[in-house]
């Protein structure tokens, strides 16, 4: 494939708004999990809380589209100068030449938990203020970022579990070689609600403490909201510096079981030789990858395969440690961390994580490491065997 420019992006988490404030916390290794104390969920659990939320504001123009979800969406397009950005570019290509592609797992589903709290008691009816198309459903998320920011281009809400965040990046790829878009809006957001922290913890997948990736005594996973948006254009040019590249994606879908990953990693391992040979990389020039490491049992095991056969010896680490698994947006989320690493030369080390399983072959960083980096992976695998890999790579690097 043709790189990609990765012209702007943003994240917001539990570890703060913007990028300065997840670089500060990655470089102390300073995570954002708490105890769970969110909306009167009974759960011992910890999660990845975003503070302030129930706080912003949504214009009065975009009232219907009021839910937690599109708060944070917003609160995550004024960090960073992102909103600016896009509408800039707008004004350069036409709005109708910018489209947006978001993943999100489970979009607003908590606006509807609460309707059904406020029905009518004599009919059942839900509240006459809830918008199910504009709250609970996938594409209320694009359709809102489409009215606020002004765009009339192609939109599409990706919900794949927990590879959303990462397989709109192969969406708006697609649109940009065919030439219907010259610009994309890609990322991801998703929000706590009780329907996500009940329904893992009836598959008996959370933990009771901060998650451990990759450790041996590793229990489960921490639930966290996030959103993270980035810019994907066509390579003006010569991409100078430090300047981000999306170089190669791999995609595939092992559809082993439903919520089980293919216990010898075949999926994985199939996303992650496509996105190197996609770039014509070879494993090598990988400096370092940032796991799906969600911290169940068989999903790292099963990555860990993957890894062993595709990149051995990789310095490797898992996020989810900080920031808890962001779902639907943990892809973009983590799609920005790998940017983050490669601008300023940081490994992250995985927190929370004190002995890595002996079990499994990887090159597992438990504490921060510096150095320059050329090429970045990320992984996001979702349930039902959906997988995505992302390599990145620095411009002046790239291009040698």
């Amino acid at each position: 494939m043709s790189p990609l420019l990765f012209s702007h992006f943003t994240a917001t988490s539990c570890l703060g708004a913007g990028v300065d404030a997840t670089l500060s916390a990655l470089r102390a290794q300073r995570g954002g999990l708490a105890p769970c104390r969110f909306g009167g969920v009974e759960l011992d659990t910890f999660v990845g809380e975003v503070p302030g939320l129930d706080t912003v504001a949504l214009p009065p123009a975009l009232a219907e589209f009021d839910c937690r979800n599109n708060r944070l969406a917003q609160l995550a397009l004024e960090q960073d100068g992102f909103a600016a950005r896009v509408r800039e570019a707008a004004a350069r290509y036409g709005a109708h030449r910018v489209g947006v592609f978001l993943g999100t797992s489970t979009a607003g589903v908590l606006q509807t938990e609460l309707a059904y709290r406020q029905r009518d008691p004599a009919s059942g009816a839900l509240p006459p203020g809830f918008h199910y198309a504009t709250t609970h459903n996938p594409y209320s998320l694009p359709a809102f970022l489409r009215q606020y920011l002004g765009l009339t281009g192609p939109a599409a809400a990706v919900s794949s579990a927990c590879s959303s965040g990462a397989k709109v990046f192969s969406s708006a790829r697609r649109m940009l070689e065919a030439g219907l878009i010259d610009v994309a809006v890609v990322g991801g957001v998703d929000s706590l609600c009780h329907t996500t922290l009940y329904g893992f913890n009836s598959l008996e997948l959370l933990s009771d403490q901060p998650c451990r990736p990759y450790d041996v005594a590793r229990n489960g996973i921490s639930i966290g909201e996030g959103a993270a948006f980035g810019l994907l254009e066509r390579v003006a040019g010569s991409a100078q510096g430090d300047a981000i590249l999306l170089a190669g994606i791999g995609e595939s879908s092992d559809a082993h079981h439903m919520s089980t990953p293919h216990p010898d990693g075949l999926g994985a391992r199939l996303a992650l030789e496509q996105a190197l040979a996609s770039a014509g990389v070879a494993p090598a020039q990988v400096g370092y990858v940032n796991l799906h490491g969600t911290a169940t049992r068989s999903n790292d095991a099963a990555e860990a395969m993957a890894m062993a056969a595709v990149l051995p010896g990789t310095p490797c680490s898992s996020t989810k440690g900080a920031t808890g698994h962001a779902l639907g947006a943990a892809g973009a989320l983590e799609a920005v961390i790998c940017a983050l690493a490669l601008r300023h030369g940081l490994m992250p080390g995985g927190i929370n994580t004190t002995q890595v399983d002996p079990a499994l072959d990887v090159n597992y960083q438990l504490a921060n490491r510096e150095a320059p980096l050329r090429y970045a992976m990320t992984n996001a695998f979702g349930f039902g065997g959906s997988n995505c890999s992302l390599l990145f790579a620095r411009a002046d690097a790239a291009s040698h």
